[in-house]
């Protein structure tokens, strides 16, 4: 399993809920802290408002389920499958990933800080307005991904792959050209007088 940023141990676990069926079910503002979710159907859920703290979830699918206001604080995802699953303002903060499949995962806004994403297959994902500071993409793959007005200052984004994918309006100041593949990426004017100048090159107007 991928570490936690700062080596910070996963939170400990007080209670399991294993293979539960929840397709087609609704959850509306319930709260859930340290418990652990085991091979649980989460397909096309929907989530309107509850929060995980501190919870564990392994080998579940959220496929095609919708989350708006929601959070998962905390929280640790080891083989889960978002194919298609939407997350509207949801909060993410510390929350790590490892071994997940993302196929076509929609994230509108919210707060995913200090998530850890290393080495994440995101190619063809769309991430709009979403706040990802400090965020460990190191090894991300992220190819034709669509990453508008992002927030990445002090994201973790060495070795991650870009090509061809749509940045525009994201915050690009910590990123390093020569470490990030960035062929053929869509940028505005403002991010390519970033990157310019992150080259040592001098722009003139």
């Amino acid at each position: 399993m991928a570490d936690r940023k700062h080596g910070v141990p996963a939170p400990p676990i007080t209670s399991t809920i294993q293979t539960l069926q929840w397709q087609a079910e609704e959850l509306d503002g319930e709260q859930f802290d340290k418990v652990l979710f085991v091979d649980v159907d989460m397909m096309e859920l929907v989530n309107r408002g509850a929060v995980f703290t501190d919870c564990t979830f392994r080998g579940v699918r959220f496929n095609v389920s919708t989350h708006e206001n929601a959070a998962f604080i905390n929280c640790t995802f080891v083989r889960c499958s978002f194919f298609d699953a939407v997350f509207t303002d949801c909060k993410f903060v510390g929350s790590m990933f490892d071994g997940c499949s993302y196929g076509l995962l929609t994230v509108n806004g919210g707060d995913w800080g200090f998530v850890g994403l290393p080495g994440a297959d995101l190619r063809g994902c769309a991430l709009r307005g979403v706040r990802l500071r400090e965020a460990d993409l190191t090894g991300a793959l992220l190819a034709e991904a669509e990453v508008k007005s992002c927030d990445l200052s002090g994201a973790w984004l060495h070795s991650a792959d870009l090509t061809r994918a749509d940045l525009r309006g994201s915050d690009l100041t910590g990123i390093d050209p020569l470490t990030v593949k960035l062929n053929q990426a869509v940028i505005d004017a403002a991010q390519a007088t970033v990157i310019a100048t992150a080259l040592g090159m001098q722009v003139w107007p």
